[in-house]
């Protein structure tokens, strides 16, 4: 078993990312959880599953164009800003380290907006996240320098 962790807020934009793939995302060996801005209140589910793998997907501010999709290690959160959260991104993965031996990622889509309805560039790369995660191509995304 596998999963994806989407993060997020639906009223904020395109910070809704996290939660739309959540959401759509069907793949047979993967679980998706919809944790909003709280992923922290899932620890117990997530170890329940004794996953292989966990994906983070969020909106993440990486100066990039939007709809731009890479994959950034934990020691680099600190080049990317997470707008939502009760606990820094960091620190939820370092839980999720302690809990698991799953290998963990975390994936973050620039946003264009947090205003308003999800931008067409972000639904395209939530799109193009799901078909990586289904080919079981998650290494070959970008990482964040």
């Amino acid at each position: 078993m596998n999963l994806l962790l989407g993060i997020g807020n639906e009223l904020n934009g395109d910070d809704a990312i996290g939660i739309y793939i959540a959401k759509k995302l069907r793949c047979k060996n993967w679980k998706a959880i919809d944790c909003a801005t709280v992923p922290e209140n899932f620890i117990g589910e997530i170890r329940k599953h004794k996953p292989k793998k966990i994906v983070i997907v969020d909106a993440a501010d990486m100066g990039l164009k939007a709809g731009e999709i890479r994959r950034i290690d934990k020691k680099k959160i600190g080049k990317a800003s997470f707008s939502t959260h009760s606990i820094p991104l960091s620190l939820f993965i370092t839980h999720l380290e302690n809990y698991t031996n799953a290998k963990i990622y975390l994936i973050g889509i620039q946003p264009k907006s947090f205003y308003g309805e999800m931008s067409d560039e972000v639904k395209r790369a939530g799109e193009k996240v799901m078909e990586i995660i289904m080919n079981d191509e998650i290494e070959k995304i970008e990482e964040l320098k």
